[in-house]
C-alpha cells in the first residue's frame, strides 16, 4: 500500500500518481474579478477554456478536470478565501488521493517583475497568505508552486490596494501572453515534469 503523510493528523493512503492538482489562489466575488491578486483564478480559467472544460462549484471550491497525456488533471479554485485556501487543498488532496508532488499551486508574487514566471519543488509563503495557509494545512512547506510576477509599483503603505487594485492599461498589452506562458508552464509541469518545466519556463519572456 502506498500512502503519502503530509500532516501529523492526514495520510494519503493508495495515492494515484497519474492525478494532478492544479491550484489557483484568488478571492472569490465580483468585487475581486480581473484584480492582480487574483492571477491564479485567470491562470486556471484560460486553462479550462483551453481545454473546453468548465468549472463546477463543489465543497470548498470550483473544481474542473480533463485529460491531457494520460494524466488526469483536476483544477481547484478555492472558494474558501485566500487566506484559508489551504482547507480546500487538503481536502480535495484526501479526496482524489493526489500525492503532494503532484500539487502545483498558481500564485501572484510581488517579488518578481510583471509577468516572470517562477516554478520551485519548495518554498516559504513569501509573505503570501494563501501560501502561508496552504503550508500550515499540510504541515510542509515541500510542495510544488508556480508563481506570477505582479511587480511592487506602489507606494509605502498601499500593497493591499495594489495587489487588489485591476491591471493597468499597459500590464493589460502583455497580459495575454504572461497568462499563455503560464498555462503552458502548468501542462507542463503536469505532462513533462517539474525540473523540465522550470528549465523551459523560469523568468521573462
Amino acid at each position: 500500500m502506498s500512502f503519502c503523510t503530509f500532516s501529523k493528523s492526514y495520510k494519503i493512503e493508495n495515492i494515484d500518481s497519474k492525478k494532478f492538482l492544479i491550484v489557483g489562489l484568488g478571492n472569490i466575488g465580483s468585487e475581486y474579478k480581473g484584480t492582480r491578486h487574483n492571477v491564479g483564478f485567470l491562470v486556471l480559467d484560460q486553462i479550462a477554456a483551453n481545454f473546453e472544460t468548465s468549472f463546477d462549484i463543489k465543497k470548498l471550491g470550483a473544481i474542473a478536470e480533463f485529460q491531457s497525456k494520460g494524466k488526469k488533471i483536476i483544477l481547484l479554485k478555492p472558494s474558501t478565501f485566500m487566506n484559508r485556501s489551504g482547507k480546500a487543498v487538503r481536502y480535495w488532496m484526501l479526496k482524489e488521493r493526489i500525492p503532494i508532488q503532484n500539487l502545483l499551486v498558481v500564485t501572484d508574487d510581488l517579488h518578481l517583475n510583471f509577468g516572470m514566471l517562477r516554478m520551485r519543488k519548495k518554498g516559504s509563503d513569501g509573505g503570501h497568505n494563501g501560501l502561508k495557509d496552504i503550508q500550515a494545512q499540510l504541515n510542509t512547506t515541500n510542495y510544488p508552486r508556480l508563481r506570477f510576477g505582479i511587480g511592487n509599483h506602489f507606494g509605502k503603505g498601499n500593497q493591499i490596494h495594489f495587489v487588489l487594485d485591476t491591471w493597468s492599461k499597459e500590464e493589460l498589452t502583455y497580459l495575454e501572453h504572461h497568462i499563455k506562458r503560464a498555462c503552458e508552464a502548468t501542462l507542463s509541469f503536469a505532462t513533462q515534469g517539474i525540473s523540465n518545466a522550470m528549465n523551459a519556463y523560469n523568468g521573462s519572456a
